[in-house]
């Protein structure tokens, strides 16, 4: 019989232990609708959110992170490919009755569709919203298992979900359903490597209903309005409207509670990466509106239609649409506490994602993104903190947003509306309130042609033709 020296046994228990070290766990959580102002970690009393709290406390907080549209299907589909919505052909919400066939195309590179061939086991549980074919199906992007919706809303109570490739009825509060999927699926694969995509509805409206404790905090609360000044604000409804969509906060954070005891239970913690984000942001009475990109107008007397904006509709491109809560935890390799102040895309998590898992990017595939390990992890990198970002509506109204900022000023321009176009001072004015647009200031026309040439630019990097509307 063959006797092993302890020296080699330690050795191969090192090598096996190395090897499961390589492939970290991931549990990406991205919510639905939720503002940078909304989560306890950005300062605000308002959100009550101990949870998200507490990642912040373990991980790195990103107050500078933003996505590349401020609405829904083009933001998923950027996370999900690295590309701008422009060149996927995704630039607004897509209506499932309008346009059904619409969705993103299996052929392009994704990443959980790397981390599975790379051996992860990988799920998706909640919302989609990138196609309802059977072709657009997430199983068909690398995702082994997905329970969910397709499409884009559904019900807050009693949904009906699709779950093992047929929809079904579930009864009880959808944040709870969802996260009971999300907790069998760490149980059924702890002892794998695993992607955990966890997207949940919430705080999407409708906000109710919710459980009577998310409530409770909010029931009797006086709530601060952000423009209470604001002409013919209606401060009654934004008031409202505020402890509802506080309540659905908090119903995601709960929730989110339960998931990590999940991880601190099945001694997961120490070995998987937690990702917190949103697909957007929103305001909340913020310039008179309420929602996010696609906003509308929360005033008892509305701005009169336009040719192709409807009367009580705002699209725009303001950082409380278009800036995310996010947070980074990952054990024993970002240090916890930490704020970065640097500025993120969501086209970043594509590069990001594979190198936390050790894995090379193929050389053919186009990524906008960057990855952000090196940043964290207190290198000295070079950082571009300009941010571009760009949203065409086509529904409620017809515009074709462009933006770039470089956190200093932000300029935005709609080349399908003459008009619409914005400038703000982000350091004085943080609250984008002040637009200076058409300022004779010679200082300030000088920063408006910089910006205007930096974004033209921009648009040819990644063929998108819509300045030519305006003549540019």
């Amino acid at each position: 019989m063959r006797v092993w020296h302890p020296s080699i046994i330690f050795l191969m228990l090192f090598l096996c232990g190395s090897t499961h070290a390589e492939k970290p766990n991931i549990l990406f959580v991205l919510t639905d609708d939720q503002a940078p102002w909304a989560i306890g970690a950005s300062g605000n009393p308002l959100a009550k959110t101990p949870h998200m709290d507490r990642l912040a406390r373990e991980g790195v907080y990103l107050p500078n992170a933003y996505t590349v549209t401020p609405v829904c299907s083009p933001s998923r589909a950027a996370l999900m490919t690295s590309r701008y919505g422009s060149e996927l052909g995704i630039t607004d919400w897509i209506h499932p009755r309008n346009e059904p066939n619409l969705g993103l195309d299996a052929s392009l590179p994704v990443w959980p569709r790397v981390l599975q061939q790379a051996g992860y086991k990988t799920g998706l549980v909640g919302k989609w919203h990138l196609g309802l074919l059977d072709s657009q199906h997430p199983t068909q992007f690398g995702f082994d298992y997905f329970m969910g919706h397709r499409a884009g809303g559904w019900q807050t109570v009693n949904p009906i979900l699709e779950k093992d490739g047929k929809n079904q009825n579930f009864e009880g509060l959808n944040a709870d359903i969802l996260a009971d999927e999300a907790i069998d699926f760490l149980q059924r694969h702890q002892d794998d490597p695993f992607l955990l995509c966890w997207h949940t509805r919430a705080p999407h409206t409708r906000w109710l209903p919710v459980a009577d404790e998310d409530f409770a905090p909010y029931e009797n609360l006086e709530i601060p309005v952000p423009n209470p000044d604001y002409p013919n604000l209606d401060v009654a409804r934004v008031k409202r409207m505020t402890k509802e969509y506080f309540a659905s906060v908090r119903s995601v954070d709960r929730n989110l509670g339960r998931v990590l005891k999940t991880l601190d239970d099945l001694k997961l913690t120490e070995n998987t990466i937690v990702i917190f984000s949103s697909d957007h942001g929103y305001n909340m009475g913020h310039n008179g509106i309420w929602h996010k990109g696609n906003g509308h107008w929360v005033l008892t007397a509305p701005p009169a239609a336009t040719e192709n904006i409807p009367r009580g509709q705002r699209p725009n491109m303001y950082d409380n649409s278009i800036k995310v809560p996010t947070i980074i935890r990952w054990p024993d390799v970002l240090a916890p506490g930490t704020v970065n102040q640097s500025t993120y895309s969501n086209l970043d998590w594509f590069p990001t994602i594979l190198a936390m898992a050790g894995i090379e990017a193929d050389a053919k595939t186009i990524l906008r993104g960057r990855n952000m390990l090196p940043n964290l992890q207190g290198e000295d990198v070079k950082w571009d903190d300009t941010y571009y970002a760009e949203y065409s509506t086509k529904h409620q109204s017809q515009t074709h947003m462009r933006m770039i900022s470089n956190g200093q000023w932000k300029l935005i321009r709609d080349f399908n509306n003459q008009g619409r176009d914005e400038l703000y001072n982000l350091t004085e004015d943080p609250a984008e309130s002040q637009n200076l647009i058409d300022s004779t200031d010679n200082q300030v026309r000088k920063i408006r042609r910089q910006l205007h040439q930096q974004l033209i630019r921009k648009m040819q990097s990644i063929q998108d033709d819509a300045y030519k509307q305006a003549g540019n």
